[in-house]
């Protein structure tokens, strides 16, 4: 217990606080859960902040959150316009826009101490980018229907070396949502597991007396530009997801 007590990797643990099980069926309230309903509850809640309660618009002269908003939807719908274009650019824009807020609320959701990263965790990752990658196969479908399979055949490819790039595009495209997945998850969870690292240590250094005690303060200062920078790796990473999404539409979109 004492050693999972100060693990850099305690902090990623699932709890369940309300068991339910129903025969096979384990649907348990867990830490997870309890912090995803609040990232949608924030959400919600922060859109519904930009309106004014009598008429629903925007207020003409922005508040601070507007105005920071406001630059977001600019920076997303330049995004998607350059990235995929045409009319399907404006109809998907919700999509990518919600996609990035989401993001990126988990992962800062995770800077709050004693909370829970979400996106720490492969399977949430893994339950995002597979449902993105059903989705964006659906539409290539709908608009182009068999020529579909063109996306695994680059065009001008002479007929002998198509039956080595084939197989590698079939490779490279259906692991899409691994390398979506992955590149979060990896990143969420290498820089919490760094802050926790650093914090233990600087507690470590706090039971000591003497000189050893004051050395806690370097870890410390250590942490601000840490936190800092996980900050701006929770944003970066929830629009390099976006990014990617975008790219990955476009190739639904226009195939190559």
């Amino acid at each position: 217990m004492f050693l999972n007590l100060f693990s850099p990797l305690e902090q990623f643990e699932i709890l369940p606080l309300f068991v339910l099980k129903f025969s096979f069926f384990d649907i348990s309230i867990t830490n997870q859960t309890v912090i995803l309903f609040l990232t949608i509850f924030f959400l919600v809640t922060l859109s519904f902040s930009f309106f004014k309660p009598k008429d629903g618009t925007l207020y003409l002269i922005p508040t601070r959150w507007q105005s920071v908003i406001e630059i977001i939807y600019t920076a997303i719908l330049a995004m998607v316009v350059d990235n995929i274009g045409g009319k399907l650019a404006q109809k998907l824009f919700p999509l990518i826009f919600s996609i990035f807020f989401f993001i990126a609320s988990m992962n800062l959701v995770g800077l709050v101490p004693y909370s829970f990263t979400l996106t720490s965790h492969f399977v949430v990752t893994l339950a995002i980018s597979l449902t993105i990658f059903i989705g964006t196969n659906i539409i290539c479908v709908r608009l182009h229907g068999l020529e579909f399979f063109g996306l695994f055949l680059p065009s001008g490819t002479p007929l002998p070396l198509a039956f080595l790039l084939v197989p590698i595009e079939f490779v490279l495209y259906f692991f899409r949502p691994f390398s979506l997945a992955i590149r979060l998850f990896c990143n969420m969870m290498a820089g919490h597991t760094l802050l926790k690292i650093f914090a233990g240590f600087a507690w470590s250094l706090m039971s000591f007396t003497g000189v050893i005690f004051f050395l806690h303060y370097v870890p410390l200062i250590t942490l601000l530009p840490l936190f800092g920078l996980e900050f701006g790796v929770a944003l970066i990473q929830a629009f390099v997801f976006s990014l990617l999404t975008c790219i990955y539409l476009n190739d639904a979109i226009n195939l190559h």
